[in-house]
This record gives structure tokens, sequence and C-alpha cells, in this order.
């Protein structure tokens, strides 16, 4: 396999040796002791041997396809980014895996061209709350790799809200610029699937987005995850492919998605069986449509292109539970055939269902459905060691470089640390130029404090405040609207003033307290702030 990982072949692709026919065999005589040669045949031969000699040699060469450099499987759990409680795919205790596919960007609602995460927040609002960029900024320092993925079932993706080509490829460029991303996942699903207008858009859009690329030395790899039975691709799906080979649209690989299939396995079989029947049925589809587009692959350079998502647990279709078992046999099955990747559905779901799902076989986002132990299935995965990186990254791509922290405390997003503030489950401070998240209700304890394990500090690392970041404003209140608080005044329980422009309102009858003291002193303070600001938790 080449180091491009495109299935767009280069000049001078190479094709198979043609099979023996009965004048080759001539030349090559088995090991039957009756067969003999005679003296002619032997002197005819070395006359060839001789006389064609360096010519014979490139002719030989030329018939013979290249061997194939077999990478490692990669394992790319998904991760629902947007699902709450926020999954910490930037922490490795919660995350084992090399890369993690970040799921979904679709179009921001009223906005069809905007990318938005889940339609639930436009980009600047999902670093502010969820601190999605300071996240993946911390992935890329820890030398893990994120893959955003566009699409999706739910919601309105890109490519079908949005009418206009360039503004679509500006919308993924959007994604791609803002997280230095070098790989990207088109989740193709829905109504999308089946839209072919979308189909067209999308596929000249990620052809300027690839041109663009290559223009500035930037590496980009796009998967497409498409849906599949254990009969194969439909003919939608292979549409999608074809749209992008005929268009010449460089392909990092097909991502097969072996979940819900429209018949569950028989009695006496496992979900294992049908997705390997729908990955040998896919591998056989690829095998005969690359060559219509020009592209001469071998058996195991189709499986290096192949990937395979599956549903953890219970899938959508009653009577599928993907199992531990079945994922162990994945890893066998990939192994075997240098499948190029294997990811899941989903890490927020990779644990065992409590009490509030007695019965096994229950779908929930948040749980398998399905007996196992906490991560189980990405620590099975996770013993597919590849990496999704298709090639070392150039020595002057310093847009893919991972930003250095932004220490200036005026651009924090999030309230500076304080050794004295109450922090509740969730909130978000700043410390040092590093955005961390309260696990648990704490006072005092320093976030940067360095720790041997992750139980014994009750924050969690997000990621660095990044050069883009400001810090926010919080809107104040019009003069009037509550009478401004004075030193002198007497308030009683309930009434509200106005401190800074802020409102704020008794929790008990009191003279001469500061609002001010709400920020240091929750609990005892004699006010409660009728404002929120970035950090706090909901609720």
């Amino acid at each position: 396999m080449t180091e491009s990982r495109t299935m767009v072949p280069g000049p001078g692709t190479l094709t198979p040796r043609p099979p023996l026919t009965a004048d080759d065999e001539e030349w090559f005589p088995d090991d039957d002791p009756q067969r003999r040669l005679s003296l002619l045949r032997v002197l005819l031969a070395l006359v060839l041997i001789a006389g064609l000699g360096y010519g014979g040699y490139v002719l030989a060469k030329a018939r013979l396809a290249p061997p194939v450099l077999i990478r490692k499987t990669w394992f790319a759990p998904y991760v629902d980014a947007t699902l709450p409680p926020e999954y910490q795919f930037q922490s490795t205790s919660q995350d084992p895996a090399r890369q993690s596919v970040l799921s979904f960007v679709v179009s921001e609602p009223g906005k069809p061209c905007t990318p938005s995460w889940g339609a639930a927040y436009s980009l600047p609002r999902a670093d502010q709350v969820l601190a999605i960029g300071s996240r993946i900024a911390q992935m890329q320092a820890d030398g893990a790799q994120p893959i955003v993925s566009f699409g999706g079932a739910a919601h309105t993706s890109l490519d079908v809200g949005c009418q206009s080509v360039p503004s679509l490829a500006r919308g993924y460029e959007t994604v791609i610029s803002r997280y230095h991303l070098t790989a990207i996942d088109l989740d193709i699903e829905g109504a999308a699937l089946d839209n072919f207008a979308a189909e067209q858009r999308r596929t000249a859009a990620i052809a300027d987005v690839e041109q663009a690329a290559r223009a500035h030395h930037r590496q980009l790899a796009v998967w497409l995850t498409l849906p599949v039975e254990p009969t194969g691709l439909q003919d939608d799906a292979i549409s999608v492919i074809s749209s992008m080979l005929a268009h010449r649209v460089a392909i990092a690989g097909i991502n097969v998605m072996t979940t819900d299939f429209s018949q569950p396995p028989a009695d006496g079989t496992s979900m294992l069986g049908l997705v390997e029947s729908a990955l040998d049925s896919t591998h056989a589809q690829l095998a005969k449509l690359l060559p219509r587009y020009g592209v001469q692959l071998r058996s195991a350079q189709i499986w290096q292109r192949l990937g395979a998502t599956v549903m953890i647990g219970q899938n959508n279709v009653r009577g599928e539970s993907f199992t531990v078992d079945d994922a162990q046999g994945l890893v066998r099955f990939a192994a075997q055939n240098g499948l190029g990747r294997v990811s899941m559905w989903s890490l927020n779901r990779d644990s065992q269902c409590g009490s509030s799902f007695p019965e096994t076989g229950l779908i929930s986002n948040t749980c398998s459905g399905t007996a196992q132990s906490t991560l189980e299935f990405a620590s099975i995965f996770s013993r597919l060691a590849g990496s999704a990186s298709a090639f070392d990254l150039p020595a002057d791509q310093a847009l893919a470089l991972p930003p250095k922290p932004n220490t200036n405390p005026a651009d924090a997003p999030y309230p500076i640390w304080s050794p004295t503030e109450q922090y509740p489950a969730n909130y978000k401070v700043v410390e040092h130029g590093e955005i961390y998240t309260a696990k648990w209700y704490n006072t005092g304890d320093d976030p940067a404090a360095v720790v041997q394990y992750p139980y014994q500090t009750p924050w969690e690392l997000l990621g660095p405040v990044l050069p883009t970041d400001r810090a926010p404003t919080i809107p104040t209140l019009p003069a009037g609207t509550y009478p401004a608080w004075s030193l002198q005044a007497k308030y009683v329980t309930g009434q509200k003033v106005l401190f800074h422009g802020l409102p704020y309102e008794a929790k008990w009858d009191n003279q001469g307290d500061s609002p001010a003291t709400a920020a240091g002193d929750a609990s005892g303070s004699a006010w409660t702030p009728l404002f929120k600001i970035p950090g706090e938790p909901s609720g």
C-alpha cells in the first residue's frame, strides 16, 4: 500500500499479472516427474533469456503489482459531543483511543450554510459553553487525532441545507481551519443519502476543500461513512462513492455502519456474523466498482480502505445486540483481513445500564444495554493500535499544530480560579491558561496541582485557552430596573437590587452586606445573583 491512502491511482499504476495460458505453461513446467523438456526446448529457452535480458526483466516488473504495505487497523470511537452529561473525550482515562470521531456538525437552524454542533451550538457558542475548541487542542497536544464528523441521521446536514457549493465548501473549511483538522468524516444517511442534488453539491465542495488543502500543503483525509446491509451497500450508497470517484475526489476510505440491519440475526447466530458478511460484501462490491474509475487495487489494499462502525450493545432494531464477545471477534477479523478502521457508536454508551434500565436490551444514549464493564468495548478495540494518520505532517504545516495556551487573564473565557471561592460540580475555571471543570464540589483545591491519579483531584482538564478566546461580557440591566444597592439601606427577604448593573435578590433581611460577597461565599452571602456567568453549571 502506498503512503498516500488515496483511492485515486497516480501515473503508472501497475496491474496484476494475468493468469498463465497454455502457452505460458510450456515455459513453467510443473513438478510432474513424467514431464520432460527436450534438448531443443532447453536451448531455445537459454537463447531467449540471453537475448531478451534486461527487456524481459522490465516486462516482468510491469506486469506484477507492487508489494502491499499492510498498516495496522486503527480504532476511532464516535463521541456525541453535545449529549449531556459532557463526555470528557480529551481525557485519556475516558478515551483510550489514539483518534476519536466527534459528532455531529450540521447546519445551524435558520442559517443552512453555517456549521453548528448538533444544531444546538454555534461554533463560538460551543467553545464558550462546552470548551470544544480547547478540548480538541488538548487531544492534539497529547498526540491524539480528532476527527470531526459532518452529518448524521438527525438535524439538517450542511450538504442538504446549503444550496451553494462555494458556501458549502466554506462551511467545511471553517470547521477544518478552526480546529486544525487533518481528517474529517462525512456521515451520509437519512435525508442526505437519497438527495441527489445534495450529493452533487457535497462532491463539488469536498473537491474544492481538497484542492485548497493541497495548495496550502495541508494534510486532509476524507472518510465516507455509509449505511450497509449484510448483502452489501445499497444503490444510494454506491451512488455517493461513484460521484466522488467520477470527480476525482481523493477518498481515504469507506466506513460502513454495520448497525441496525433490516433483519436481526437468525436463531443461534450473532451480530458478528452479520457484520463480517457486510464487510465481505462491501469488499466485493468495491473490487468491481473501483476499476470502472481507473482505480486498480489489490484485495489487501481494498481492505485497508474499509472501515466498520458497530453500535455497541443494543441496536435500534430489536433483536440486534452487539456484545463484548462480538467485539473480540471483530478484532480478530480486522487483524486477519487487514481492515483499515474500526469505530463504535459511542463512547457515551460504553458502560452497563443501571437500575433505571432493569431489562437488558433497552436502548439508551448513555449506556449499552448489554452486560459489560465500564469502557470495556473501548478497551477491547484499543488493541487495534494503528494510527489514522496517512503520512507524516510537512515540517511547514504550522496550522496543523495545536495552538499554545493563551495565558492572558483578560482573555479567559471563564472565571480565573480563586482559592477562596466555592465551586460546585461542572463549574468551569481558568488557571495558568488552561481550562478545568469541577468533577465535584470543592474549594481551595488548585486545578493545576500535580497528582498521581485522576481521582485525587476534583478537577478535569479540558484544554488550553485558545488564541481566539476573549473574556465574555455579562449583559447589565438599565439603571432603574431595580433600586441600586446602598450600604445604608435595609433590605428584606426577596428584595431585588442592582449592583454594578447586575441584579441580585436578598436571601434574608440584611443591611450593609454587599452583593459582591456572593461571588466568594455563595452559601454565606445574603444575596443570590439573578444572572449566570460563563462557567457556571446549568441549574
